[in-house]
């Protein structure tokens, strides 16, 4: 997987490029969560659930469905509390959400991520597969390994980001 620092860039892009009243800062802290909660289903490893399963990591958590199910719930339940309308909620979290798979589309391992299921089981990645895949646990980042995911997200993900944040941010104030 991508780290979590690379997940809520894409919300963090969206944020600055779209900041309004609709876009708040309370929607953009929805949208991260929106970025990384895909990766809760590594309780799968706990639960002995095997990683290749659709319930395991990788697996339904990180499809087009569960994003656009995650986006309905949290435009329907919590655009009020959010301060926003409800497409504008939709919108922000589903494209955080289904950002989280397609980073990790492209890493360097895993099985792959099953971004059509329930229609397709198979694990899939983008030919192109730059990124180094995350270590799960903070304390693995404290390594060479660690050091090597982070320099690539670095190119890959984070600094992308920040330019196309400033880019965003410049043309939303002119």
């Amino acid at each position: 997987m991508a780290s979590a620092f690379s997940h809520i860039a894409i919300p963090a892009v969206l944020y600055a490029t779209f900041k309004s009243k609709a876009v708040n800062f309370k929607l953009f802290l929805m949208a991260a969560v929106c970025s990384v909660i895909p990766d809760a289903d590594v309780i799968s490893f706990k639960l002995g659930i095997p990683y290749e399963s659709q319930w395991g990591h990788r697996g339904f958590t990180h499809s087009l469905v569960f994003a656009l199910v995650l986006a309905c719930l949290c435009a329907l339940l919590l655009h009020r509390r959010l301060n926003s309308r409800p497409w504008t909620v939709f919108w922000l979290c589903f494209i955080s959400c289904v950002s989280h798979p397609l980073l990790d589309m492209m890493t360097n391992g895993g099985l792959g991520v099953a971004l059509y299921w329930p229609f397709s089981a198979e694990r899939l990645f983008f030919p192109f597969r730059p990124i180094q895949v995350s270590p799960i646990g903070v304390g693995n980042f404290f390594s060479e390994k660690g050091l090597n995911v982070i320099t690539s997200e670095l190119i890959w993900v984070l600094i992308p980001a920040f330019v196309l944040g400033a880019i965003g941010a410049g043309l939303r104030r002119k």
